[in-house]
């Protein structure tokens, strides 16, 4: 008889004792029993015969692990704090009856670069972690691909991660063009066959250049000699759920076990990459075309100018964006008697106007209900609506400037990946005036000929308690008017009170980030390690006392600061009370140690966090 420690996939419980009369492998998937069903495990290690009873595994499966992908997976589980179940559930395992063929890479279209090009190819050649930080038009793509064709070359394989979103049409297209069938692409919008596809290429070692959001840095991608993590800036890249890892950090890991050279890259690097990686500044690009910048004082409304120069825009048959940062009609509704915000009924937030559907929805538990005629509380006002979201400017414009062709573009609307080339496209061949959207927007799309720009609700943002929200703010100014003047000149007009910061570094990102060391200096990362520790409970008292608990067993360690403790600033998701509680430390060991010493039951604990609210 054998016994064997496995882990079991997707679970938060600890390693489980099962027995098998014959022996098998160890990193191997098997079926397990559980209860009543079958559960997946993989097998860590062989051990004595404990002095309980155990259950016999149920079956083998041809699918195993790397001892790469087990070291990886106990870094996520140790430092993100979740279960090695839970960690080793984020990989998909190789296929041991398939081998992985040698093949070298044809490329099909040569890829020209120019000298600074050159430049910063031979600079992030010379380092193992690097940050390219070059300006939206600057190419750097063309770097990326230049260094993908000199590593496959040798038999080696690339990885190239970007944000969800920006898995764009024209970045497919620009992959194939090059490199053929070697070039594969994963995301989550993709069918169930399209991803048998495209994982038996990956393991048959046909795939040599894979592209995909976070998801795909768990590819059982053998050889593996580089990985690029595009738009690196990009929260995409946090988990928002455990383990709540972020791909960019995990992706750093890896490069340092395999050996292997990661690049970083983006027009508005955050400050972390910033200040801990040698950096090439790759300026300009290959629109020769000006931008000029213009700032309203004005809250977040469709003003008059903003009516004219889409008038003028559309006269002159060109295309403009249109940039709000809410989806829906209205983001909330208020009762303009007694000033009662409609709140959802699970959660301590506002609910969004979504006149199409003729229902009031909450973003966060998606509860929805009819919209009211009049206020709920005070039964006699009226209710108004604050903060324009999409779907209303569209309604705007359709019904102001009826010969206006206009997109919306969010999550709304743009829901699968054909609806994006769809969009995408349509706006690209000329069909679309004004494209209204989110910051999908901003997302690395390729919008040929924008001449106008247009950006509201910047205000909001960065005045969220949140200590990067002066960089996130300025990045996403940054890259939603990179959008524009890539043919021709391009207006782009911000509406905001805070001209003096935005007009200071929308074209000095440098100077910005250089600024910013010296606000974050002993405070903030990079040069201080956070935690957030989240509690939540359908019942309030269990999630507060939760939280106390855990804070006066903190307090016994001088080595971790408390920032701050207290209810969530959402206090209430999903029916279930949130409380949270702050941490700051010099080192991310005396955090981890700290916690761990005082971990409660109901503590969810978020590493290196990115969200506040």
């Amino acid at each position: 008889m054998h016994y064997y420690s496995i882990a079991l996939l997707a679970s938060p419980l600890e390693p489980l004792t099962y027995h098998s009369l014959k022996p098998i492998k160890l990193l191997r998937l098997v079926q397990i029993p559980l209860k009543s069903t079958l559960k997946r495990g993989l097998v860590l290690k062989e051990l004595e015969k404990p002095s309980y009873e155990t259950q016999e595994i149920a079956e083998l499966s041809d699918l195993l692990f790397s001892q790469e992908q087990v070291v990886i997976a106990k870094f996520i589980a140790n430092y993100y704090f979740s279960s090695l179940g839970e960690a080793l559930a984020l990989f998909t395992p190789f296929d041991k009856t398939l081998t992985c063929k040698e093949k070298s890479l044809e490329c099909k279209k040569e890829i020209l670069l120019s000298k600074p090009q050159m430049e910063a190819l031979a600079f992030i050649k010379k380092h193992p972690i690097s940050l390219l930080f070059g300006d939206t038009g600057s190419g750097k793509t063309e770097i990326y691909m230049s260094y993908f064709y000199a590593l496959t070359n040798k038999g080696g394989r690339a990885l190239f991660l970007l944000p969800e979103i920006s898995l764009t049409p024209q970045m497919q297209m620009r992959f194939e063009e090059h490199f053929g069938s070697s070039f594969v692409l994963w995301h989550s919008k993709m069918t169930k066959k399209q991803k048998e596809k495209s994982l038996e290429k990956i393991r048959s070692g046909e795939a040599m250049i894979i592209a995909g959001p976070r998801s795909a840095l768990f590819l059982p991608i053998e050889n593996l000699a580089i990985i690029v993590v595009d738009e690196e800036h990009d929260d995409s890249y946090k988990s928002s759920s455990r383990p709540r890892y972020h791909a960019r950090d995990v992706a750093i890991y890896m490069g340092n076990k395999l050996g292997i050279p990661v690049v970083l890259g983006s027009a508005t690097p955050s400050l972390s990459s910033y200040v801990k990686f040698p950096h090439f500044r790759l300026k300009g690009g290959f629109y020769k075309s000006q931008k000029e910048f213009f700032y309203e004082p004005r809250r977040e409304e469709l003003s008059p100018l903003f009516d004219k120069v889409v008038r003028e825009n559309c006269e002159q048959k060109r295309q403009g964006i249109l940039f709000i940062p809410t989806r829906a009609n209205f983001k909330y509704m208020i009762c303009d008697s007694c000033g009662y915000t409609l709140e959802c009924p699970f959660c301590s937030v506002g609910m969004s106007l979504h006149v199409k559907s003729n229902a009031l929805k909450c973003h966060y538990c998606n509860y929805m209900e009819p919209i009211p005629k009049i206020c709920p509380k005070c039964h006699s006002g009226m209710l108004e609506n604050s903060r324009l979201g999409t779907a209303e400017a569209m309604e705007y414009f359709q019904k102001n400037q009826p010969e206006l062709r206009v997109l919306q573009f969010d999550r709304d609307t743009i829901t699968t990946q054909n609806k994006l080339k769809k969009a995408l496209k349509s706006f690209n061949d000329g069909e679309v005036d004004l494209l209204v959207g989110t910051q999908m927007l901003s997302k690395g799309h390729d919008y040929h000929d924008v001449t106008l720009a247009l950006i509201m609700g910047l205000d909001n943002m960065l005045q969220l308690p949140d200590y990067r929200a002066r960089e996130k703010t300025l990045a996403l100014l940054i890259q939603i008017a990179g959008r524009a003047g890539r043919r021709d000149n391009a207006k782009v007009i911000v509406q905001s009170f805070h001209q003096h910061f935005f007009s200071r570094y929308v074209e000095d990102f440098d100077s910005f980030l250089e600024d910013e060391k010296k606000v974050r200096l002993n405070l903030y990362p990079p040069y201080k390690k956070l935690a957030r520790i989240l509690f939540a409970h359908a019942k309030k008292d269990k999630a507060q006392e939760a939280m106390h608990t855990m804070l006066e067993k903190i307090r016994q360690y001088s080595e971790v600061e408390i920032v701050g403790s207290g209810a969530s600033a959402i206090e209430r998701i999903a029916n279930k009370y949130r409380f949270q509680i702050l941490l700051r430390a010099d080192k991310s060991t005396s955090l981890l140690r700290v916690i761990q010493a005082s971990k409660n039951p109901l503590a969810q604990v978020d590493m290196d966090p990115v969200e506040f609210s």
